[in-house]
């Protein structure tokens, strides 16, 4: 089937999804190929690091619980140049790894500890305070991160990206004038003038990872990236050192020691959040407010089959849980697709990933797909990006 029309379509509605083993499936016959966890160019590599958000919290289980944001802001600040200098220190491998660090200098700046900072705050995970405190969590670190990357850029020069053009046009412009930065300036307005003029030290500034080993082995068990704590009592076996057997321990959340000890308490309090007794929506709720003020991507774990269902490669989603600003209809059906070798396979996961910017590539026989443009579509000539696509190229179908 040949590709007679391809069009640019702005800011839509954009959802992913999970398909295991071969990590492809057919979507409205056309086959095409799974997104990646954290988005990143050729070469491309993760520098990530989090603050862990419940050591601020002044107070903790009185009526005088608060958040020390300006403890934060400074955190926020200080971080942010300590994430630039490993850029220096990188140690990458590959020519082209260092080659891609060093030209955009991109960082993730996430945090973890939310469901712990909740539950130090007297809140629930879900309710409203939490959903409120979230996007503020979130918007404090994206604005002050990039206040400090002019900063940078004033004092040390700013990503070498910044000094090219695209099409004619600086990248300075073509970043401070898109979408998300727009937010930014809209909450910060004088730093707008500085990044047009200055560029910034880096090109991405946050995204939040599951934290699971960091959150448990170096900030004692705090909850893990932006979620709430998996338990607050439980057992590990581990292994010790000098014995073969692994041991049995009792392991408590960050919350739940804090509590014993200031009260001397052993009960876990209602108000506490696990996974086990939060529900979807508040999982959705606090992936929608942090989502607004991340430019990169969050780790979000939830029970697949309460998010998506899909019926032989067509997608269809549960409006309660879409955050867009449409009102669209979904209908259930069953959790398979269909892969390239036409057998069946499971849907793991879907995710929501907001509006942005997408192609709509249309066939010769007038259907039509409309997808990301560097989600990877499989032609005559192989996997290709949709916005590498050429018209009369022709694509892999269902029935091919």
């Amino acid at each position: 089937m040949g590709i007679k029309i391809r069009e640019l379509k702005e800011n839509i509605p954009v959802y992913d999804i999970t398909v295991e083993d071969n990590h492809n499936f057919y979507a409205n016959d056309i086959l095409i190929h799974n997104c990646g966890e954290q988005p990143l160019p050729p070469e491309g590599s993760c520098l990530l690091g989090s603050v862990n958000i419940a050591k601020m919290v002044k107070n903790p289980f009185t009526e005088q619980a608060e958040f020390d944001w300006e403890t934060y802001k400074e955190v926020v600040r200080v971080f942010t140049r300590m994430l630039d200098n490993v850029v220096e220190l990188n140690g990458l491998p590959l020519e082209g790894q260092r080659r891609e660090i060093e030209y955009k200098r991109r960082h993730g700046m996430g945090f973890l500890g939310l469901g712990s900072a909740l539950s130090l705050l007297g809140e629930e995970y879900g309710n409203d305070f939490s959903i409120k405190f979230t996007e503020e969590i979130m918007k404090v670190m994206a604005v002050e991160g990039f206040r400090e990357g002019i900063q940078l850029a004033i004092e040390k020069g700013a990503a070498p990206i910044f000094y090219d053009e695209t099409h004619g046009i600086s990248n300075k412009e073509h970043w401070v004038n898109g979408q998300y930065m727009n937010r930014i300036w809209k909450a910060a307005p004088e730093l707008k003038e500085q990044a047009l003029e200055h560029g910034c030290r880096f090109t991405h500034h946050t995204s939040i990872a599951p934290t699971g080993t960091i959150s448990l082995s170096l900030n004692n068990n705090a909850s893990n990236g932006i979620e709430p704590s998996f338990a607050h009592h439980y057992v590990r076996n581990v292994v010790t050192e000098g014995k073969k057997s692994k041991a049995s321990v009792d392991v408590y959340s960050y919350e739940m020691l804090l509590y014993k000890e200031l009260t001397g308490n052993e009960e876990v309090p209602e108000s506490f959040s696990t996974s086990e007794n939060v529900p979807i929506f508040a999982h959705v709720d606090i992936q929608a407010a942090a989502q607004r003020w991340c430019d990169s991507s969050i780790s979000k774990c939830m029970d697949s089959e309460t998010t998506m269902v899909v019926l032989d490669g067509n997608i269809y989603y549960l409006d309660e849980l879409d955050h867009s600003e449409e009102n669209d209809t979904f209908t259930q059906a069953s959790h398979s697709t269909l892969d390239h070798t036409n057998n069946r396979a499971t849907v793991s996961s879907v995710y929501n990933n907001g509006r942005v910017e997408c192609i709509k590539i249309v066939f010769d026989d007038n259907s039509h797909i409309t997808c990301t443009p560097n989600h990877r579509i499989y032609t005559e000539n192989g996997w290709v990006k949709a916005k590498d696509i050429c018209i009369s190229e022709n694509i892999s179908t269902i029935n091919a």
